[in-house]
């Protein structure tokens, strides 16, 4: 297993975990609460995340056919909690399977579409998408103690998660 693997492992781990915090919310409701100074509820962060992944990575590098909706993923209130986990769990699917179709060379390779008016190689571009899906989770994590008052980690980080089974 090459640098491919090791990314849907770090990003098999994060998605696990979001799918965790947005089963850790009390209901629906609440994933959508939008307390003062946070700019983001849960339910937006799941959105654009399960979208961003699976255009970037899922469509562009594994030929699916997801279409993204980029607006819809800010804009959309009160999608249900079990149609966000649905959505963070195809993403993670989708994922896994385009990463690994790819071999080590094409990692150098550019990425297959400019974004923010660069091209990277795709492996920098799949390490920024992994760091992108972390600092999300971090807000969502925040987020989720904020509105429930329960101050838990869902163990995110862990580094057994990554480790050879």
């Amino acid at each position: 297993m090459g640098l491919q693997g090791d990314y849907a492992r770090f990003i098999g781990r994060e998605l696990a975990t979001v799918r965790d915090q947005l089963l850790a919310y009390p209901d629906t409701e609440s994933v959508w609460a939008m307390p003062a100074g946070v700019p983001n509820s849960a339910g937006t962060l799941a959105l654009h995340i399960a979208g961003n992944l699976r255009f970037f990575i899922g469509a562009k590098l594994g030929g699916g056919t997801y279409v993204r909706d980029r607006d819809a993923e800010f804009s959309l209130r009160g999608v249900d909690r079990d149609t966000l986990v649905r959505q963070i769990e195809a993403a993670a699917d989708e994922v896994t399977r385009a990463l690994a179709t790819l071999d080590d060379a094409q990692l150098d390779e550019p990425f297959p579409v400019e974004v923010a008016g660069v091209r990277l190689p795709t492996g920098r571009f799949i390490g920024h998408l992994a760091v992108h899906l972390a600092y999300h989770l971090g807000q969502m994590d925040y987020h989720r103690r904020i509105v429930t008052g329960v101050n838990k980690s869902l163990g995110a980080l862990s580094p057994a998660a990554l480790a050879d089974r």
